[in-house]
């Protein structure tokens, strides 16, 4: 029987339209998912488009002779969750849950005593834990693998996939669900959390599955230095990560000098793909923890990785073979030296790096925005302060545009190893430095506005979103401003513990990671009246 399709009436459309203008109105003001360090875009720029977020917040007081925050105490704190005692890892938030790397000096699992790197995974709505990915120490100790420092990478999630770097230089894939929903893939996770050669620990719901690991020492050889760190980029079916290859403990001696800098990997299988046709292992300055960023230039996409020589580079994404070598290449199409020569040589002399006023490695994420990459250059902060760069590249070039890539420089800026933020609803750019200074200048010219003075090292990037600036210190300062040409702090709080993270937003929530614990920031009382605004309305008029 044909079936009569009858229009909605007035009332109904109207109640339709009400119903999903607000929902739409929901997805805008309250941002999306950040699935990854630079949420969901792939050029890294540190903003979101999130409205109605909390320009002042108070984290409230522990409950005596505790490390619990008496939630009653707190304002605009929709929860706090406990992690390690040092946690360098950036929030990522997807799909309900929130990953976030730490330290293992608060244990989840009485199984694993002592220092272990850590992933650990929350419910977004509630905070309560899920599971946690357990990284044994190397053997070598801090030359490769430093004491306490917990897992650095920011995870990448797509889907039901976990992409990481962890402490023991490998690339994983792990389930969203975690072991939840059984083992796939990986099948020895038992020993994997204990570590070689230990006893195999018994693994539960709370344990994280593990669905392929790549060994970048024990595969590429590569030497890290200290720490491995890298939150990767996915291009397609490709994983492309740094290697953190770079020098031993003399800091004179590079070990594996013709090992690769940077590669691709089979996101599916974990298979090495192809590996970076710069070969300048043996120009490294002392190590390489950069994140690549991508994007599409005159319809190709690339990938751009800030060198541990000092060099941004962007590399055509798609493998080139080369049968004769036996490997694929990821080809250069430019490259940039950030290091002028005034920063190489004073009085006729090299500068001897790590000196004040010499050149720098980038540690920086480059940022890619309407066809501009923009990076800063800075050295890991044990080697202290010095002078920096702050450079927008023209990403349509080829070559060495080491002469001719730069659309401006800005050199009022001193080491740092903080990503930009960009506004693009006022064209402003915002970057902190390691000396704690705050920086906002013209994305499209390099003009300076402003200098906010942290008063302390600056280790995490500025967020931009709903007109403000987050951004955290060394001392513990959470602080807002205002995402205008004229300086104004919003409010300045203290978190009770050092701030080595940065701030993200997701669905609405500023989530910022401080040494001891996790804590999601909204505005209590703009989500009250979200929940209240929101009508009941009768779809089917001919019911009651």
């Amino acid at each position: 029987m044909k079936k009569e399709f009858y229009p909605p009436t007035p009332f109904l459309a109207a109640a339709i339209s009400a119903v999903l203008s607000m929902v739409l109105f929901a997805r805008t003001s309250r941002g999306d998912d950040w699935p990854r360090w630079g949420g969901n875009d792939p050029g890294r720029n540190m903003y979101s488009a999130a409205k109605g977020l909390p320009d002042k917040i108070d984290p409230g007081k522990f409950k005596s002779g505790t490390e619990e925050v008496d939630m009653a105490t707190t304002k605009n704190v929709k929860w706090v969750a406990k992690l390690g005692s040092q946690s360098y890892g950036n929030v990522s938030v997807a799909n309900g849950r929130v990953y976030v790397g730490t330290n293992n000096d608060s244990p989840r699992d009485l199984q694993h005593q002592g220092d272990r790197s850590i992933l650990m995974v929350f419910d977004e709505k509630s905070g309560e834990f899920l599971w946690q990915l357990v990284v044994p120490k190397l053997a070598s100790g801090k030359v490769n693998d430093w004491e306490n420092l917990g897992i650095l990478s920011s995870p990448n999630v797509e889907r039901d996939r976990i992409y990481l770097v962890t402490s023991r230089c490998e690339v994983m894939c792990l389930d969203v669900n975690g072991f939840s929903n059984g083992n796939q893939g990986f099948q020895d996770e038992a020993q994997y959390f204990a570590g070689p050669g230990q006893p195999k620990v018994t693994i539960g719901a709370k344990d994280a599955d593990i669905i392929w690991v790549y060994d970048m020492m024990d595969d590429l050889g590569v030497f890290p230095h200290n720490a491995s760190n890298c939150s990767v980029s996915i291009v397609g079916d490709l994983v492309y990560t740094c290697t953190s290859n770079g020098q031993d403990w003399s800091h004179s001696n590079i070990p594996s000098p013709l090992s690769p800098s940077f590669i691709a990997l089979n996101k599916k299988t974990g298979e090495f793909v192809a590996e970076d046709d710069a070969r300048f292992g043996s120009r490294i300055f002392h190590g390489q923890w950069s994140s690549p960023s991508s994007g599409i230039v005159n319809g190709k996409p690339l990938v751009f990785f800030g060198g541990g020589d000092g060099v941004c580079y962007a590399f055509d994404a798609k493998p080139v073979r080369d049968d004769a070598e036996d490997t694929s290449w990821l080809k250069r199409v430019w490259w940039f030296d950030c290091n002028p020569p005034e920063y190489k040589m004073k009085d006729g002399k090299p500068i001897k790096y790590p000196a004040a006023d010499g050149p720098s490695e980038i540690n920086s994420t480059p940022v890619f925005y309407k066809n501009r990459v923009y990076v800063a250059t800075g050295q890991d902060p044990e080697h202290g302060e010095g002078i920096g760069r702050l450079v927008c590249l023209d990403a349509t070039l080829t070559g060495d545009i080491s002469k001719t890539g730069a659309i401006w420089e800005y050199r009022g800026i001193y080491r740092s190893i903080s990503t930009v933020s960009i506004d693009p609803e006022t064209g402003l750019l915002f970057v902190g430095d390691f000396s704690g200074f705050v920086h906002c200048v013209d994305a499209e010219t390099g003009k300076l506005y402003w200098v906010h003075d942290m008063k302390a090292h600056m280790w995490g990037s500025t967020l931009v979103a709903d007109g403000k600036v987050y951004l955290g210190d060394e001392d513990g300062d959470f602080v807002v401003l205002a995402a205008s040409k004229e300086k104004k702090v919003l409010s300045e709080t203290y978190l009770n513990s050092p701030i080595y993270s940065t701030p993200i937003v997701a669905n609405g929530v500023v989530y910022l990671t401080v040494n001891t614990h996790l804590y999601a920031f909204h505005d209590s009382a703009l989500q009250s009246a979200r929940r209240d605004e929101v009508p009941k309305v009768n779809l089917n008029p001919a019911k009651p």
